[in-house]
Formats: structure tokens, C-alpha cells, sequence
């Protein structure tokens, strides 16, 4: 392709999530504290999952088809759009077997750990993989409004969710992602992020740590370009 796609928001999803990972994998190692019972009740877990299928089914769903179309007469490249479904196929069954622990209370709690570390490992191979090759093959393969039409429907897969998937989503970004994701908004829906959506996830303990809190890059004043 002539003129490289805008991937911000990939890469914004891909940061959050290996964030939230990084997260997770201190829940299992916290000195005095019941990885099981911070889990079942830790809005970042719930968060993390809801964010991740959404992503991981818009690209199942609409993005890996589309390439498969586009991409048909290069099996090499296949090949790698199957792996990187058995890669997602992988890790749902991951994120399903921790849910399983959780929910039988006591009972396979010291499985927790191995879970934990395997989402980790997996997600985050995962995220360097698709980086590392399924981005390069997009860049060089897809049209911008191919790749419009896939930023439209992961948009619509968010959808409600969008007050509490934002802010989470640009915890810890660069003022240059903040602003390019907010530059999407309508006015209105900024000025609803800036109000009421950042502080409400500011305020919001997600891991049931006080000290773990948005970034200032989280919270850039919005500006209208040219001003």
C-alpha cells in the first residue's frame, strides 16, 4: 500500500492489554493476599476479559475473513491468519478455565497460578505475534477502507461499553494516542469522557489496589486541531 494505515487504536488495545496482564500476574504473587478471592470480585478482571473478546471477535469476525478474501491465492499467508485464531481459540480457553476455578470457590485454587501465568505468557506471545507479522501483512495488503470498515464494526462491538472501555483503554497512553482517539468522538461524547467517564474510572480500584491509578497522559485536555 502506498499510504500506511492508521493503527493507534490497534496498538492502544494491544498496550491496555498487556497492561492489564501485567496486572494479573501480580494478583497470583501478592504476599498475604487470596488471588482467587481478588479475582472474583476485580473489576479490572472483568474489564480485561470484555475487552479482550470484543477485540479478539471483531478481528475473528471481520478482519481475518476480509484477508482470507484478499489473501486467497497466498496460502503462506493463510497459514498465518489460522494461527492467529488458534492463537485467540488458545487463549479463550485460558480465560474459561480461570473463570471455572474461580467459580468453584476452594476447589482448584492452587491450579490458579499455572492459569494465571499461562494467559500471561499466551497473550502476550500472541499480541508480539500478530505485531511482529499479521500487522506488516495488513499494512501491505489492506485498502483504507477496508480498514475503516474493520475500525467501524470493533467500534460497534464496543458500543455501551464505550464509558467504561475508554478510559481503560487509554490508561497509560501517550498524549498523541489520547488525542487521535478522542479526535473520533463527537464533541459530546469527549466532553463526557473528560467529565464524567475518566473520572468515574480514576475512582474505580480495579485490581483492589488504592495506588494503582490513570496516568496523567489519560487525562490531556482535548484540543481541537489548529488551536
Amino acid at each position: 500500500m502506498s499510504d500506511e494505515l492508521d493503527t493507534t487504536a490497534m496498538y492502544a488495545m494491544h498496550d491496555a492489554l498487556r497492561r492489564e496482564a501485567e496486572h494479573l500476574a501480580r494478583v497470583t504473587t501478592l504476599v498475604g493476599a487470596d488471588p482467587g478471592a481478588v479475582l472474583r470480585t476485580a473489576a479490572g478482571w472483568e474489564l480485561f476479559k470484555t475487552s479482550l473478546h470484543i477485540h479478539h471477535a471483531a478481528e475473528d469476525d471481520a478482519l481475518w475473513p476480509m484477508l482470507r478474501q484478499i489473501l486467497a491465492d497466498r496460502p503462506a499467508d493463510l497459514t498465518l491468519l489460522e494461527a492467529m485464531e488458534a492463537e485467540h481459540a488458545a487463549i479463550d480457553q485460558v480465560i474459561e478455565a480461570i473463570d471455572e476455578v474461580l467459580a468453584a470457590s476452594e476447589d482448584g485454587l492452587d491450579r490458579l497460578g499455572d492459569l494465571t501465568d499461562s494467559l500471561v505468557t499466551g497473550l502476550t506471545g500472541h499480541l508480539r505475534h500478530e505485531e511482529d507479522q499479521a500487522l506488516p501483512l495488513i499494512q501491505a495488503a489492506v485498502t483504507q477502507e477496508q480498514w475503516n470498515r474493520f475500525g467501524r464494526i470493533h467500534a460497534q462491538r464496543i458500543g455501551p461499553a464505550v464509558p467504561r472501555i475508554l478510559p481503560w483503554l487509554l490508561d497509560g497512553a501517550s498524549d498523541q494516542t489520547v488525542v487521535a482517539m478522542l479526535a473520533q468522538l463527537t464533541e459530546p461524547a469527549r466532553q463526557a469522557y473528560q467529565h464524567q467517564w475518566r473520572p468515574a474510572y480514576a475512582a474505580l480500584d480495579r485490581w483492589h489496589q488504592q495506588k494503582e491509578r490513570s496516568s496523567p497522559a489519560a487525562s490531556v485536555r482535548f484540543e481541537e486541531p489548529g488551536t
